[in-house]
């Protein structure tokens, strides 16, 4: 009887080692390029992988790991939300990190997974360093990524959504409302969201035929609704002390905008018959806050629970290709940039 093909033999046709084409065939820790390679040698040899091994995926911990820089941001809590929704079913728990901004950090969670800590991990860096997606790329886990990566090409299962689309938008809103004056409160723009929310509102700007000056665009130390208060206040010094109008102010995520709508109300400005603002992300805050917030929402319980979704399909099925799926943002129009309509009235 003929012997059956290994997985040694496997490595040998693709010419890579042993590990490689393991962690290659799990749907994890390879670059594309390898991945490739070695599923092709698989199917040339007719390679099939050990149901029990494939079984062993899942089972060591029955816990996955949810890793953010900031879990009190609202953002991420509708995601830890959705994701534990998701697993509990599944009798998997889940375990969740906040990293901070030390990259550092970040590393040392991924690494900490190839000791068996967890069985998977969902993660959602606003930092990518080519460290940190060579790390992710070999973690021996599954590992599902909520955002970008800074790379097209990559082995890893992800879900992500258009943050530069969904600046777009909130200016496009705000020019239909009659807006001309239009500043723009980012946060760190060595993030992800940053750069690519600093991309969309000069995009919007420059396709509007909008003249914004270099102190209508400030950048908050982060994405909370103390430096967003603090930014704010900064960009209307700026505009007093170059007698420049504003009309209007996107901000970045709905707590910078929180802290954008504080500071113009302390400014003695009504929002928003003065100055109308905006956020992103439509979490739980812009719809109680007062007044109530147009947002632009980033979707973040579905993207959490594509992720977890996409997880437990790894699971199941460690040798399908990584997919990539794309979530749509949606504009939430409130009261803080049109008013509300006096009763009565249609």
């Amino acid at each position: 009887m003929q012997e059956k093909p290994n997985l040694h033999q496997v490595a040998k046709l693709a010419g890579v080692s042993i590990a490689s084409a393991s962690r290659a065939l799990t749907g994890q820790s390879a670059s594309a390029e390898t991945v490739k390679k070695v599923r092709s040698a698989a199917k040339q040899l007719g390679y099939v992988p050990d149901a029990t091994a494939r079984s062993l995926r899942l089972g060591g911990t029955r816990q996955i790991v949810f890793a953010v820089d900031d879990i009190g941001n609202p953002n991420y809590v509708a995601m830890l939300r959705a994701i534990e929704l998701e697993v509990a079913h599944r009798g998997i728990r889940l375990s969740v990190s906040a990293t901070g901004r030390e990259m550092k950090q970040t590393l040392d969670l991924v690494r900490s997974l190839n000791a068996g800590v967890a069985d998977g991990l969902i993660i959602s860096p606003i930092r990518v360093s080519p460290e940190l997606r060579r790390a992710l790329e070999e973690c021996v886990v599954p590992v599902v990524v909520i955002g970008s990566l800074n790379k097209e090409r990559v082995a890893i299962d992800r879900v992500r959504v258009d943050s530069t689309k969904a600046v777009e938008m909130a200016v496009d809103h705000l020019v239909e409302t009659g807006r001309r004056h239009i500043a723009f409160i980012n946060g760190p723009l060595d993030t992800n969201p940053g750069a690519a929310r600093q991309l969309g509102f000069e995009s919007a700007a420059s396709r509007h035929g909008l003249t914004v000056s270099s102190g209508q665009m400030i950048c908050a130390d982060d994405f909370t609704a103390a430096a967003g208060l603090a930014a704010a206040k900064k960009l209307l010094e700026n505009i007093r002390g170059a007698g420049e109008p504003i009309d209007a102010i996107v901000a970045a995520n709905d707590l910078i905008g929180v802290g954008a709508v504080s500071a113009c109300v302390g400014a003695g400005l009504q929002v928003p018959t003065d100055v109308a603002v905006t956020g992103i992300d439509d979490t739980e805050i812009a719809a109680v806050f007062n007044p109530p917030l147009t947002s632009v929402s980033l979707r973040a319980a579905k993207r959490g629970r594509q992720a977890a979704q996409l997880l437990l399909k790894r699971f199941e099925d460690p040798f399908r290709d990584p997919e990539l799926l794309t979530v749509d943002p949606v504009l939430k129009v409130r009261a803080s940039t049109v008013p509300p309509r006096p009763e009565g009235t249609e």
